[in-house]
């Protein structure tokens, strides 16, 4: 019988969920909740077996959501208690210092994942949220979260610590933390095995760049630096957040802007970025300006690729050298301009991109360099999924987490 685990992201108006076949890798299922507790109806989209389903209603809050998700998993498939689900994977972004790795769903997790949502107030508080009603839906199933910062609780001191006051930093677990670590630690797990190469020494960059990006290093697949930080706001330019930014525009902004934090939350997260540059946090459509010879387009990109090469050349330098650069997520699977560009820009250092290759859409992990590239440039689609999903299903097999947490039926 296969065995498969439900993983769900639920955000502050959404949820999305995939049903994951351990054995293949494969999403055998998935769907999207959107608009939760909003005045104008939800819209729910379910795919199976090349099917799509969709209904439109109000809803109310996660619970009536996920309980109209159990409902089309009963009437289009396949029906979870035929499926051999094993356990449900949750995504949480911040675990902070209190979850190095996957913990099991209990009271007390829940509510320490709630604590957290100081640090990640957009997805912590939603993510436990979906966990204790799957909870209460799913009481035979194994819940487990799976916290997005784990990898990069890894990270030396050197590169986890701010140079801020030191009691002021632990009153307030003020660290490095990172984001997207799921994504970038599943790339630079398959890596080796796509480039060939011995996964000991391997010296490697991955750029997860979609609408969040972020960048990250690793050797021998541990994580040596990434561009996010306390929160996912430090880094690469992003389609709405700015990314590395001076701190004291802040209080410039409040003294003669006269802005309050709320005002100022919401212009570094969801209105700079691609979106304040050119009026769109999609590529495809600043590329398309660009094409038309929109000069704010134009240097947009422009200042998104400086930010990218910016790291890359620091993380060479911190790890003494680089053997793999891989680009993964929305933009770096699928934006071949984006990767010429930055690829140029290392030219000079030794590496050669296949014109051909890096024009070729694909979803297969592939390599677009040439075989004379000092570096080799990967494209490998990110499944943050399957790596979730294979976290939860080893703890729901064992029965118990590393803090003592057991489940039984």
């Amino acid at each position: 019988m296969a065995k498969t685990v439900l993983v769900i992201n639920s955000g502050s108006s959404s949820i999305k969920y995939q049903l994951v076949d351990l054995e293949s890798g494969e999403g055998l299922a998935s769907g999207l909740v959107e608009k939760i507790g909003e005045p104008i109806d939800g819209h729910y989209k379910h795919e199976y077996n090349g099917e799509k389903h969709e209904l439109e209603e109000p809803i109310h809050d996660h619970e009536q959501g996920l309980k109209r998700v159990l409902g089309f998993f009963k009437e289009y498939g396949p029906d979870l208690s035929e499926a051999g689900i094993v356990a449900v994977g949750h995504r949480v972004v911040q675990g902070g210092s209190i979850f190095p790795k996957p913990a099991l769903v209990t009271d007390k997790t829940i509510n320490q994942v709630k604590d957290l949502a100081v640090l990640a107030p957009l997805h912590n508080g939603p993510e436990a949220k979906g966990a204790e009603v799957m909870r209460a839906l799913l009481p035979d199933v194994p819940q487990i979260f799976v916290f997005d910062s784990s990898f990069f609780f890894q990270l030396p001191k050197a590169a986890s610590t701010y140079a801020l006051n030191k009691e002021i930093a632990e009153q307030y677990h003020i660290r490095r933390y990172g984001a997207h670590g799921t994504s970038h630690e599943y790339i630079s797990s398959v890596v080796p095995e796509v480039v060939g190469k011995p996964a000991e020494g391997l010296k490697q960059i991955v750029l997860h760049i979609g609408n969040g990006a972020s960048a990250s290093a690793e050797i021998s697949g541990k994580p040596v630096e990434t561009s996010m930080g306390l929160t996912p706001l430090e880094g690469l330019v992003m389609g709405g957040r700015t990314g590395d930014i001076d701190p004291a525009v802040v209080f410039h902004l409040i003294r003669n802007a006269h802005m309050n934090v709320d005002e100022l939350d919401a212009l570094f997260n969801k209105r700079s970025g691609m979106m304040g540059m050119t009026g769109f946090g999609d590529l495809r459509e600043v590329h398309r300006l660009v094409a038309e010879g929109n000069a704010d387009a134009k240097l947009a990109l422009d200042v998104y690729v400086h930010r990218i090469v910016s790291y890359i050349g620091n993380y060479t330098y911190q790890m003494g050298g680089c053997d793999v650069i891989t680009f993964t997520a929305g933009v770096g699977e699928n934006d071949d301009i984006v990767r010429k560009m930055v690829c140029d820009k290392l030219a000079p250092f030794g590496v050669k991109l296949d014109e051909e290759k890096n024009a070729t859409r694909s979803k297969q992990p592939r390599v677009i360099s040439t075989p004379d590239s000092s570096v080799i440039i990967a494209v490998i689609p990110t499944n943050e999924e399957l790596a979730i999903a294979r976290k939860s299903a080893a703890i729901a097999e064992a029965g118990e987490d590393t803090y003592g947490n057991t489940f039984a039926k």
